[in-house]
């Protein structure tokens, strides 16, 4: 299976969860400081179906910076209804634009770390297709904005639940969603790892 519908597999799981949430939860905290899930939720559709030039003018009024121009789509779509946003994400379940860059990778990753983001604060936690984990895991350790080998240089990263590893130096063991956690750079993953190398990873994080 392509990168683009183990993508299209993950938005609409995350379209799944989004639609069972209650009204509180929407507004509940995530792992993305500043974001509640309704943010979170908006920022995954964020890039879909924004025309060339409005999407130019987004990172110009963004000066460029990744942060900032996040935060300006988020607020572009601030009025948008749960509903309105769940229908989104199974209408732009096959990305395009920007998010099907790399074969469909960018959203796969994207989405399955934000969709962790949410998950884990509303203590949801669920089994990911080891297929598409492990395309995630593979793709996250270079992608430009999460260089998951750089966030965890120094050591090697092993897999508890499937047959992946990656990296040198100290191990550190978990399962494979918790290390695409800690790559993304996220400390709430490292209390689901072990071993010599993770009190590395903790220092940095």
């Amino acid at each position: 299976m392509t990168a683009l519908h183990l993508a299209r597999e993950e938005r609409l799981e995350f379209a799944d969860l989004l639609a069972g949430l209650t009204a509180e939860q929407w507004d509940a905290p995530t792992l993305c400081a500043g974001w509640r899930v309704r943010d979170v939720a908006a920022h995954t559709m964020s890039f879909e179906g924004v025309a060339p030039g409005a999407l130019a003018a987004r990172f110009l009024r963004g000066r460029l910076q990744t942060d900032r121009i996040n935060e300006l789509a988020v607020a572009d779509l601030a009025g948008t209804s749960t509903d309105d946003l769940v229908a989104m994400v199974r209408t732009h379940a096959t990305p395009s634009g920007l998010g099907s860059g790399f074969g469909g990778r960018i959203a796969l990753v994207d989405n399955m770390i934000h969709q962790q983001d949410v998950r884990r604060p509303l203590g949801l936690p669920r089994v990911i297709a080891p297929d598409r984990l492990t395309v995630a895991l593979d793709f996250a350790r270079w992608a430009p904005l999460i260089r998951g080998a750089w966030q965890t240089r120094g050591v090697r990263l092993v897999a508890t639940d499937l047959a992946w590893a990656a990296g040198r130096g100290p191990e550190v063991r978990g399962p494979g969603e918790a290390l695409l956690v800690v790559m993304a750079g996220r400390a709430d993953g490292l209390r689901d790892v072990s071993g010599p190398g993770a009190a590395t990873l903790a220092r940095r994080l």
